[in-house]
């Protein structure tokens, strides 16, 4: 069976209309409805609050749990030698020998007995560990040097060596001269220090391409796939990273990847996540933009720990054989990283899946030359990542079909569309009715003096300060998560790191709130995102 993996263009049919329209629906219904049952009445209203504030309770104290747990993998995971690990590999009999009663506690070692015991029956039926590449494409649309020589070296400084390492910039036609006299200066720069180091220019107004990321990914990886066989270079070999202008990958990254690559059997059908966080100047950014960098950050570590849920986001690691047998990346959406998830899933019938790779990618919190203009810059990046509610269509439209033009069967694809649909739906209404609902039953019912309309604020306020706990511990990991404070900063400005957080309520409602349901209309309007807004790279001096 022919697999149509393209979001469409222009007209959509009525059942891809139904699913566009169905979060934003969703989402202002369950507003509506508050109104609606407490006007009816407050105990209906009352109830229906409760449930959604005794949710966000045991929400709270997740996030908690999961918050610290994740951190403390990341750390194990960041003290593990992977280049020795993967050398391992190379001879996995001796390494077994010389390693099978060793007390060792470290991060997945016992794992790592087992993968080279199971290697060593094997007899090379795995990719050479020695003859692994890596191809880094570094997307760009008109950053200069100062953003894309830092990110340049955090690959050239990996433990993984440089000369088994393709790096590609691939960079906009629409970023006009500037853009591409720094392109030549970089491959001048560095063209000896990895295997190859090749520039890319994505042309301008392509048929059927979205002005955005994912256009040129697409292409860069397309070129990558046409020099490879130039080179005549092993393509099942060759594990792809995206990376975006800003990204700054841990040393131990690249191997790590390579050691998940080879010692999962099923390796073509996976994708390889880090923990995305938004760290590298996190004390230049103002109080708003660090606490949406930082929680986002929170939300990435929390999300390693449920790999069953987990989905790609922003950087992420795939073979160059499955990225070419399924046509590299969309280039019809705004949202790439997130709808790679679900075009990989379709095209592989179900048979695919993320791998949380417990190692960072640096990237950057928003930062732009005034704080409005950060305000700003910080809602077209949000809105941006949670248009990746037009995913529920995409999905909907392959759920709710005949069963024999189904590409992932119906009771293990219909979970993942219900946690995508509820995630969007929660982003859009957990913040204003956990802040304004209390209120709600006692406003529709002012002459009908109902106690417990009157009481509901209180009782809400009661369990709100129990899920502040869960706040709290946050705070305390984010402190330790926190790079060394620059010498240009007094010691008081790790005081601002935790009075910043005063401003959660305020940010949850601007920058989750609004953005989803700004999303979510343009989807039911049918004004459709087919533009990247790109955040600019502000480096402070």
């Amino acid at each position: 069976m022919r697999k149509n993996l393209e979001i469409p263009q222009g007209k959509r049919t009525p059942l891809y209309r139904f699913f566009e329209i169905l979060p934003g629906l969703i989402s202002y219904g369950a507003i509506i409805l508050l109104f609606i049952l407490s006007w009816l009445d407050p105990v209906l209203g009352s109830v229906y609050l409760f449930i959604i504030i005794a949710s966000t309770l045991v929400k709270a104290v997740s996030v908690a749990y999961r918050t610290v747990q994740g951190y403390e993998v990341l750390k194990r995971a960041e003290r593990v030698d992977w280049r020795k690990r993967m050398e391992d590999l190379e001879h996995p009999h001796a390494a077994y020998e010389r390693l099978r009663d060793d007390d060792n506690h470290s991060y997945h070692f016992s794992v790592h007995l087992e993968n080279l015991k199971l290697m060593a029956a094997m007899n090379k039926e795995y990719p050479n560990p020695a003859k692994t590449i890596h191809a880094v494409i570094m997307t760009a649309y008109d950053e200069g040097e100062e953003v894309l020589g830092p990110s340049i070296e955090a690959v050239k400084n990996t433990t993984f060596p440089n000369d088994r390492i393709i790096f590609i910039l691939a960079y906009e036609a629409r970023g006009g001269e500037a853009m591409e006299n720094t392109a030549k200066k970089l491959a001048s720069k560095y063209q000896n220090t990895f295997k190859d180091f090749l520039i890319v220019k994505h042309p301008a107004n392509l048929p059927g391409e979205v002005i955005g990321k994912g256009p040129n990914l697409a292409y860069a990886g397309e070129q990558l796939a046409k020099y490879v066989e130039g080179e005549r270079l092993p393509i099942e070999d060759i594990i792809v990273t995206s990376l975006d202008s800003d990204n700054r990958m841990a040393p131990k990254y690249l191997d790590s990847v390579a050691y998940e690559f080879i010692t999962h059997p099923n390796r073509q059908h996976l994708s390889y996540q880090p923990v995305s966080l938004f760290m590298n100047n996190i004390w230049d950014a103002p109080a708003p933009t660090r606490i949406i960098a930082v929680s986002n950050s929170f939300f990435n570590v929390i999300s390693t720990m449920r790999p069953h849920a987990l989905r790609n986001f922003a950087s992420h690691s795939q073979p160059l054989q499955a990225l070419k047998a399924m046509n590299f990346w969309s280039k019809r959406t705004i949202v790439e990283d997130g709808h790679q998830f679900w075009r990989s899933l379709f095209f592989f019938n179900g048979d695919y899946s993320v791998l949380p790779i417990r190692i960072p990618i640096y990237q950057d919190a928003v930062i732009d030359e005034t704080l409005w203009k950060t305000i700003k810059a910080q809602f077209v990046q949000v809105r941006r990542w949670y248009y990746g509610a037009s995913d529920v269509a995409y999905v909907g439209t392959k759920l709710f079909i005949r069963r024999d033009r189904r590409l992932v069967p119906f009771w293990q694809l219909f979970p993942k569309f219900w946690r995508l649909l509820d995630g969007h739906v929660t982003l859009a209404i957990l913040a204003p009715i956990v802040a304004f609902g209390g209120w709600v039953p006692m406003i529709m019912n002012m002459s009908s003096r109902a106690m417990v309309a009157y009481n509901v604020p209180n009782i809400v306020s009661v369990v709100e300060t129990f899920a502040s706990i869960g706040l709290i511990v946050s705070i305390l990991v984010s402190l330790k998560m926190l790079p060394k404070r620059p010498a240009k900063y007094r010691k008081g400005k790790g005081l601002l790191m935790v009075l910043q957080w005063v401003l959660m309520p305020i940010t949850s409602i601007l920058y989750q709130s609004l953005a989803a349901f700004y999303a979510q209309t343009r989807l039911m309007l049918g004004l459709y995102m087919e533009k990247f807004d790109v955040t600019r790279k502000f480096v402070k001096k």
